[in-house]
């Protein structure tokens, strides 16, 4: 049965938020994912696929004791409850891969894209009217679901098309990511010394690739990890200058560390993609004064680091990691293409 077209929505979707009234819908409590009735200046996805963010992801594998069942569950209870994908504990989402299946009129003459097109959406889960009706597979692996089920985007929601030469999930798995990286070739200057913390995760990898890329051959890359196995996959990459073990959590552990292998000047940049909590401390006393800390990581406390900080009286600037950065896709699938070794890592952990 066709929709109801209504008119009237707002186009930064406020139109969709229940509870409470007033906000918008990121930091709504609830939206409207009732698509029996669709805005003209909304796009209705038919959904393949969700990525839910690491942190996110990582908390509910905690908390639901590993098992695919519970995890399944949980999520679908978030986004019944909800009306989208937004994790209470995190406040964390992620990103769908779909197919357009409506474009209200109001966007007619402003939307490139056509109904039964693809598409990746570049906004967070958290704020994406979405609903599941059937949860078809689970990929701990790599925090994706494939799904049925269907979203909105509004007007100004971002979205790219799924690229030609790169496998949907794959290409799902990247963007997830891609504001990193982008906002990576923004702060890192030629010579600066860049820590980077989870540096062989998803992120850390790319962001990796991109400091050393602006860092140059008189600047230094050093990538942090927590397990064996994390370190010998970053060094087998070869896209940073010194790989070392440390647990994040450790932040006078860190901070030693990085003044031995510095001489005591520390880093100009440090880099937080870590999908664990309590890492703050760490990074901020791995930064020189008058350095800057970039947390990436949906799973940071900003009053922890604003107040840690302060504690110590550090002096540094701190950069959140705005998800979206002008250019930010095509510079993070570029990665892929410029580089071998982390397209075939990244084929091998998402595909």
């Amino acid at each position: 049965m066709a929709p109801e077209i209504i008119s009237g929505g707002n186009p930064f979707g406020t139109h969709r938020v229940l509870e409470p009234h007033g906000v918008l819908p990121q930091p709504a409590e609830k939206l409207d994912n009732d698509f029996s009735r669709i805005w003209d200046n909304e796009i209705l996805i038919d959904v393949e696929f969700l990525n839910i963010d690491s942190a996110s992801f990582t908390q509910i594998r905690a908390e639901q004791a590993d098992d695919n069942d519970r995890i399944s569950r949980r999520i679908e209870e978030i986004v019944t409850t909800r009306g989208k994908m937004h994790n209470p504990v995190t406040g964390s989402g992620g990103m769908l891969i779909g197919t357009v299946a409506f474009i209200g009129e109001r966007l007619k003459d402003t939307c490139p894209l056509t109904v039964g097109e693809p598409i990746i959406t570049l906004v967070s889960l958290s704020l994406t009217p979405l609903r599941i009706d059937r949860i078809l597979q689970l990929k701990k692996d790599t925090d994706q679901l494939r799904i049925t089920g269907q979203a909105v985007l509004f007007a100004n929601s971002l979205y790219a098309r799924l690229p030609d030469d790169l496998p949907a999930t794959l290409a799902l798995a990247v963007l997830d990511v891609c504001g990193a990286p982008a906002q990576t070739a923004r702060i890192v200057a030629s010579g600066q010394t860049v820590a980077i913390i989870g540096a062989g995760g998803k992120s850390g990898v790319l962001c990796a690739w991109e400091a050393k890329k602006r860092a140059g051959s008189t600047g230094r890359v050093i990538g942090i990890e927590y397990s064996d196995t994390a370190v010998e996959l970053l060094q087998s990459l070869a896209i940073c200058d010194e790989v070392i073990r440390l647990d994040a959590r450790d932040a006078l552990q860190c901070h030693e560390r990085l003044s031995a292998l510095t001489g005591g000047r520390l880093a100009d940049v440090v880099i937080n993609c870590v999908n664990i909590p309590h890492t703050e401390l760490s990074s901020i006393m791995m930064c020189r004064e008058r350095g800057l800390v970039y947390f990436f990581s949906m799973a940071t406390s900003f009053t922890s680091a604003a107040l840690g900080a302060e504690g110590i009286g550090r002096d540094i600037d701190m950069l959140i990691g705005n998800g979206y950065a002008k250019g930010h896709a095509d510079l993070a699938l570029n990665i892929l293409r410029e580089s071998p070794a982390i397209r075939q890592l990244y084929e091998r952990l998402y595909t």
